[in-house]
């Protein structure tokens, strides 16, 4: 991840590592001033050291603060993409799954699902797409429907988590 012209994280300020890091979890740049006053050393200097540090302060946190995290998440496939004003993450993150190609019918389906589990849970369905394509993920949508609140709620931190550890590990290729 580091070289020279990237710092190490743990020789980073806390300014410059917030600044650096601040946007791995989706509009929530709390996490990463969390991770860097809970301590950084060598251990944290690869991205899956950093995910680990970085997930502390998440799975620490109440499930109000868990619920506000998931709900700085986007929906899939929904006007929010049409309207560009996704992080640069997240839109690269859903055209990798195709999901700014859907038919009208996926997308009216996407719309469906959405507003289907917002209803149910209050947040955004969020899930990991790298390395899914629509279909995978419509059936993920309608699989994880028939959660409860709680057992969802779980499930969409593991993949806010999963979707941190797949950033860094992106960013440590482009460093």
């Amino acid at each position: 991840m580091p070289d020279r012209l990237h710092p190490r994280p743990s020789q980073l300020t806390r300014e410059d590592f917030i600044a650096t890091y601040g946007d791995i979890y989706e509009h929530s740049a709390w996490i990463a001033a969390a991770a860097w006053d809970s301590g950084l050393d060598d251990r944290h200097d690869t991205p899956a050291g950093l995910a680990a540090r970085l997930r502390e302060p998440v799975d620490a946190a109440s499930p109000e603060a868990q619920l506000a995290l998931i709900r700085a998440h986007p929906d899939l496939a929904a006007k929010a993409a049409v309207a560009a004003t996704l992080t640069a993450d997240s839109r690269r993150e859903q055209a990798g799954a195709g999901l700014d190609q859907c038919t009208p019918e996926e997308f009216a389906r996407f719309e469906q699902l959405n507003a289907a589990y917002r209803e149910r849970f209050g947040f955004p369905f969020v899930i990991a797409v790298r390395g899914l394509d629509r279909h995978a993920i419509l059936d993920a949508f309608a699989q994880r429907l028939e959660q409860t609140p709680e057992a969802e709620r779980h499930t969409a931190i593991a993949q806010i988590h999963r979707i941190a550890l797949l950033r860094l590990e992106a960013r440590g290729r482009s460093a």
